[in-house]
């Protein structure tokens, strides 16, 4: 009986450390092999993984009383010019990608959020805006999942510069997120956080 529970739980070793050793970094899967084709689907919905992994990390990092926290003339030496009267606070910039996160999923896939967009432009407290960009990530994934080899490239009509298509809406998601996540580092950075993704 000792033998073979011994066995068992060699087995279960065996099996977790080939599952990690198959999972990426952040426990992110890594995908089929080089030289193989990837599903639309799941090559974009990887993408989406890395930035919301990222942005999560940074937006539950800030301290709630700093989501009100802009940068402003006053950290700057007086010799330097600078103009900061429509920067956005921490909480106005994660609100807004998860604001576009629902905009442009729904460009993507044509489904219809679930949730009064709009409104989340008005939020200012941490769990309420943490909440709205976590919701928006998950949609993000439900439209992305819509793509396939045949509709991945089919035009649609967007609001952004140059033709888009479903495809390339998904990837300007992901880059859209990735915009702000740099300026929300910068604004982590300056009140001495470091980003959870950059963390050694």
């Amino acid at each position: 009986m000792g033998l073979r529970m011994m066995m068992a739980g060699c087995i279960l070793a065996a099996t977790a450390m080939t599952a990690t050793a198959q999972m990426g970094m952040g426990g992110m899967d890594k995908g089929p092999a080089a030289g193989t084709i990837a599903e639309p689907s799941r090559a974009f919905d990887s993408q989406l993984s890395l930035i919301e992994m990222e942005m999560m990390g940074a937006v539950k990092a800030m301290p709630a009383e700093k989501y009100d926290f802009a940068p402003s003339a006053a950290i700057f030496v007086p010799s330097q010019t600078t103009k900061f009267e429509k920067v956005r606070t921490f909480g106005q910039q994660a609100a807004h990608v998860a604001e576009a996160n629902y905009f442009f999923a729904n460009i993507i896939s044509g489904l219809k959020p679930d949730v009064d967009v709009k409104g989340i432009e008005t939020l200012t407290k941490k769990e309420d805006i943490v909440k709205a960009l976590a919701g928006s990530f998950a949609f993000a994934h439900k439209a992305i999942a819509t793509l396939t080899a045949a509709n991945a490239f089919e035009v649609v009509k967007s609001p952004e510069p140059g033709f888009q298509t479903r495809g390339t809406m998904a990837e300007f998601t992901v880059a859209h997120a990735y915009d702000h996540y740099g300026q929300l580092v910068v604004y982590l950075r300056m009140n001495g956080i470091v980003p959870p993704a950059s963390a050694p």
